[in-house]
């Protein structure tokens, strides 16, 4: 892990060049992407107040069942509210000691300003003193699903994003980690417990479409038969560059942020957890304190040391609110989404009364509406995703 961490400003950079090249792979390290027949599923994009009223009838049958409104708001002690909102990424990075601060990519958080420049300026400074070079990735401290999230190449990039963004907020600056391949593992581990189990990995892919020398993006994007059903997300993200015309085989990367809500395309990678990979989460995890239950977002080198548990960085860890988000590979059915996410909120219950009966308090449920409201305005404000 020390070697990765000493080789990657210089490869970072190189990578970033190689991601628009046409003779390299366009997902490295990943297994193939098989083409399917449908590729979006009929559910995959509801409005999600609709998606999850299924599991809110769940929540209030479970909080009568336990006689706990807010247990799942304890199922992860140590972070507020376990994660389900409003949690600081930078907070939780900070918790981590050992193998899991080792593993998180490095990062660097500016807060508190009010001139662009004199932020650009001084992040500048917290980059120079945490290690860090360009090009970086810029993510709110506070949001979700890839809300807010760009690649900053230059300083004018820094200066514009920290213009956009509300300067009430904090800004995380991470290293871009040399990998391109992306997963979310989910955790679950019960207190008092050695071991854990990963219950999901989902490999995500970077969308792309690939040049013929004649058509304009635009064209090359409403012609794929899943970019074409997300021009929404898509045409707005790329406006000042859909008249080109790409050169024959020469890629373009539609979405950069790994959320499957801001176009990124999932595949449920379950088949390659292995016990090799249970036991460097279980090691990670020891050197995360009261935390039981979540998602970490990670970039890997390949499959093969993925499955070794080897050669990765983890990008974000996510609590309560995590989904396993295999549910969202286009194969997958209704059914199994539903029996997925009814058994993540059974499992946040239990969590819950385990760790009330511990002696953690349960949490009213308005520090998670007041803490859902401070969320939504910042994201309102949060300059557009990449």
């Amino acid at each position: 892990m020390e070697a990765l961490v000493h080789e990657k400003n210089s490869a970072s950079t190189q990578l970033f060049v190689e991601r628009t090249s046409p003779d390299k792979p366009i997902h490295p390290g990943m297994p193939n992407l098989e083409p399917v027949e449908k590729p979006i599923s009929f559910f995959e994009f509801w409005p999600g107040y609709i998606f999850y009223i299924p599991v809110a009838f769940q929540w209030l049958w479970q909080s009568i069942r336990l006689w706990g409104v807010g247990l799942p708001l304890i199922a992860n002690p140590s972070i507020p509210l376990s994660g389900m909102v409003g949690e600081s990424k930078s907070d939780i990075f900070s918790r981590a000691s050992g193998e899991a601060k080792a593993r998180i990519a490095p990062w660097a958080l500016l807060d508190g300003w009010e001139d662009a420049d004199q932020a650009a300026s001084r992040a500048q400074r917290l980059f120079k003193h945490a290690g860090l070079s360009l090009p970086l990735v810029a993510k709110p401290d506070i949001g979700c699903r890839g809300a807010g999230v760009q690649l900053i190449r230059s300083k004018d990039e820094l200066v514009r994003y920290i213009n956009k963004f509300p300067s009430d907020g904090k800004i995380l600056f991470q290293q871009l980690v040399p990998y391109e391949a992306e997963a979310g593992i989910f955790y679950i581990r019960y207190p008092g417990t050695e071991n854990g189990e990963i219950i999901s990995i989902t490999l995500k892919y970077q969308p792309y479409v690939i040049g013929n020398g004649k058509s304009t993006l635009k064209e090359l994007i409403i012609d794929d038969p899943r970019a074409g059903k997300l021009t929404h997300l898509y045409l707005p993200r790329h406006q000042d560059q859909l008249d080109t015309v790409l050169p024959k085989g020469q890629p373009f990367r539609l979405a950069f942020t790994g959320s499957h809500s801001r176009g990124c395309i999932f595949r449920d990678g379950r088949k390659f957890i292995t016990p090799e990979l249970t036991r460097a989460f279980d090691r990670l995890c020891d050197d995360l304190p009261e935390f039981y239950y979540g998602r970490f977002d990670i970039r890997f080198k390949d499959i093969q040391s993925l499955m070794k548990g080897e050669d990765y960085y983890i990008l974000e860890i996510n609590g309560a609110s995590s989904e396993a988000a295999h549910i969202w590979d286009c194969r997958g059915s209704l059914a199994d989404a539903f029996k997925t996410l009814f058994f993540q909120y059974r499992t946040l219950f239990k969590l819950g009364a385990i760790n009330r009966r511990r002696g953690f308090p349960s949490t009213p449920l308005g520090e998670l509406i007041k803490a859902w409201r401070k969320e939504k305005k910042l994201v309102s404000r949060y300059p557009e995703t990449e």
